[in-house]
């Protein structure tokens, strides 16, 4: 008999979902992580850590309060990276506590070091002094997760020369940065230290950032950042980075050359499977490190799973959960149906943007006609209590059946507003609920109804003159 039923490498948010759903179906499940890593990068150097400096950058700076309060409005005058780090610290703190209880309530075993295979049903797990301790199990699950990825041309030191998971290891606030990669990551990055006072570029090879996003929240968000002083290089590749005494000089293959106190490469993500010795289970990776997998996130052996990020898109902790949990009721042999195409998408810049459905130009290229229903938040009566004169919400709705085709959100709270799109979306809904529905009053959910009514009365109009 194997060690047991289902071992999981890896405790990010796919691999502890994973994990808990097989105890919840009362099987053996053992789950491998380093000590230092419980909860993974989500909760160590990713989305958590992250998400806690854009809170305490907000709150500290005073930036949304500032429509009210005059431009020099500061809620601390100097923020330094002890003020950030300090609750930074205490929610990673308490979020590993919480996945600790959470495993040992679901009588999940917890197996402290590094997983490499060493058979299909064997793995080895070594502890911190290297000593190796031969687990067997029926059914593998892979959530070993990601790294930033470092391209080999760039001579990263952690200090001027950074990655991601850099960045909240910084020693002070730099005085100026460039930004390497408009992708979400260094979106969310460029805007919380813009907000700081850091004097940031960032140069993109695209001609835009932020591609599948709406154009109108993509380009209403770039008018925000610049007002934040933030200078976009996009359509510009960098040639080289030079350290120099003071920090380091940007040379652009443009010619163009920036300094700055510290330089970030946002240059995506690399699977994190180099020591996982997967030839001895008979897996390859590509080369981005990641892992194939069918619709039920099974791989090419048909015991072992992979789930997370490394198997590549979204590469999102919401997706990333739901993938384990789906992987590991598979594993279980009680199979749940496949996760639904319409998911929400969130990304934590200043200020948020989020959505669900199909973009103006995804349905524009697609030759799907669809009407637009907006509201401001200036218009709102909680977007004037709040300060938030410059979020907006936007439906795209079909004339033919009024389904919502879309919702796309930009401004305070939008990756919570999106769910009430998505409700509606996702069990078939329509445009005419959200004109019927009353919604407490002052809040920004009332946004759903004054874009639907917009979306509506211009619909009646179109049908008054085809009359």
């Amino acid at each position: 008999m194997s060690d047991y039923e289902v071992l999981v490498l890896g405790s990010g948010p796919g691999g502890q979902k994973a994990a808990i759903a097989a105890a919840k179906l009362e099987r053996r499940v053992a789950i491998v992580e380093r000590r230092s890593m419980i909860g993974g990068v989500c909760i160590n150097t990713g989305t958590i850590p992250s998400k806690t400096m854009r809170e305490a950058v907000l709150y500290l700076t005073g930036l949304n309060q500032r429509e009210m309060y005059g431009q020099s409005y500061r809620l601390k005058e100097d923020v330094t990276v002890a003020d950030l780090t300090m609750r930074t610290a205490h929610v990673v703190g308490r979020e590993i506590d919480v996945i600790r209880s959470q495993l040992s309530r679901n009588r999940v075993t917890l197996l402290l070091g590094s997983g490499r295979f060493l058979d299909p049903h064997t793995v080895e797990v070594a502890d911190e002094h290297g000593r190796g301790t031969k687990i067997t199990a029926d059914n593998i699950i892979i959530a070993t997760g990601t790294r930033p990825a470092r391209p080999d041309s760039v001579e990263f030191d952690d200090r001027t020369i950074i990655d991601s998971d850099g960045m909240i290891q910084l020693d002070k606030v730099p005085d100026s940065m460039v930004v390497v990669g408009a992708g979400v990551i260094g979106i969310e990055y460029a805007s919380m230290f813009a907000a700081l006072g850091t004097k940031v570029t960032v140069v993109e090879r695209r001609e835009r950032m932020l591609e599948f996003c709406d154009l109108e929240v993509v380009e209403a968000l770039k008018y925000h950042l610049r007002d934040l002083a933030v200078t976009f290089r996009f359509g510009e590749t960098v040639a080289a980075v030079e350290r120099r005494a003071r920090g380091c000089v940007t040379v652009l293959e443009s010619g163009k050359k920036i300094p700055a106190d510290t330089v970030m490469y946002s240059a995506g993500r690399h699977g994190v499977t180099e020591a996982l010795n997967l030839e001895a289970a008979g897996l390859t990776a590509d080369a981005r490190g990641r892992i194939a997998v069918d619709q039920d996130y099974r791989t090419p052996v048909p015991h072992i799973y992979a789930v997370g990020d490394v198997i590549g898109f979204p590469s999102l902790a919401a997706t990333s959960m739901e993938q384990g949990r789906i992987a590991a009721h598979h594993a279980c042999g009680e199979p749940l149906k496949g996760m639904s195409d319409l998911q929400p998408i969130g990304i934590y810049t200043i200020p948020e943007i989020s959505y669900i459905g199909r973009t103006e130009d995804e349905l524009t290229k697609a030759l799907v006609p669809f009407e637009v229903g907006i509201s401001r938040y200036r218009e709102l009566a909680r977007g004037q209590i709040i300060g938030d004169t410059y979020g907006m919400l936007k439906l795209l709705v079909s004339p033919d059946d009024h389904a919502l085709l879309g919702v796309h959100v930009f401004g305070t709270g939008a990756t919570e507003l999106l769910h009430i799109g998505q409700a509606v979306m996702g069990c078939g809904g329509t445009v005419d609920y959200l004109v019927d529905a009353v919604f407490n009053y002052p809040t920004l959910a009332e946004s759903y109804k004054v874009a639907a009514l917009d979306a509506m009365n211009k619909i009646r109009r179109m049908a008054r003159f085809a009359d």
